[in-house]
């Protein structure tokens, strides 16, 4: 049985604190330096939190060299190759290092386009992780999010636990639809093809706007024909039709 140890420690933040398998949580590396302490008596110290408040604080506002006061349970391993872990329940920022120069950004690196695939995906696996059989509980676990995550993009990672029944529905989809768009002829793009523009052209250069005009009107009741007249004329110019004069148009 791994013992828990309640530890205080402050030290500076190693290297950013990347997120962790579950959503709300994060882990970072803590460089501990007592006072009069050498650099080989230095001891690095892995964290992390389930704490969603302190992951977010460690993920979007903490950089590193940043002095922190931590406190939680350490917790040791029951084996001699296991590995120490502190787990976070407070975090107070001692001092800040200073801003380190971002690159600029580059403003045709829009991600909007990609955040808004990943929000609609994660909605649609909740919908499928509620669909869950009775009695049967989420199983499987589906992280997503974007490739490179930073701090600015925590909010764009999702993870839903699914059943093993509902994720091989799943994969039953994925692979009815790769079937489907494999089956479908390559796309050109979406321009029409010159044989259907010169079949379109073709049909409206044998169109006669007078006869077509005329059957129209025929069609219409004898009320209404000065009103479709008018309709005809601005849409098609001034057509000459037997049996109305301009004083009726």
């Amino acid at each position: 049985m791994m013992e828990r140890i309640p530890l205080a420690l402050t030290g500076y933040l190693d290297t950013a604190a990347v997120p962790g398998d579950a959503v709300g949580t994060a882990s970072w590396r803590l460089i501990s330096s007592p006072a009069d302490c050498t650099a080989e008596e230095e001891a690095v110290i892995p964290c992390t939190t389930s704490r969603p408040n302190l992951a977010h604080l460690l993920l979007t506002e903490c950089q590193p060299s940043d002095l922190l006061r931590v406190s939680g349970s350490l917790t040791l391993p029951d084996t001699a190759d296991g590995r120490i872990r502190l787990d976070v329940d407070t975090v107070d920022v001692m001092w800040e290092a200073p801003l380190q120069e971002q690159p600029p950004e580059d403003p045709a690196d829009d991600h909007s386009d990609r955040d808004r695939a990943i929000q609609a995906l994660a909605e649609a696996l909740t919908g499928l992780a509620y669909e869950a059989a009775a009695g049967e509980q989420p199983d499987i676990r589906i992280n997503i999010g974007p490739v490179g995550v930073h701090g600015l993009d925590v909010a764009h990672c999702h993870s839903i636990d699914v059943t093993t029944a509902n994720t091989h529905k799943l994969a039953d989809a994925v692979d009815a639809m790769l079937a489907t768009l494999n089956s479908l002829p390559p796309q050109a793009g979406t321009s029409l093809d010159p044989l259907t523009i010169a079949e379109l052209t073709d049909y409206f250069d044998e169109l006669d706007l007078t006869e077509l005009t005329r059957e129209v009107l025929d069609a219409t009741r004898p009320e209404d024909r000065v009103a479709v007249t008018r309709a005809l004329d601005d849409l098609f110019g001034d057509i000459p039709v037997t049996g109305i004069d301009d004083s009726d148009q």
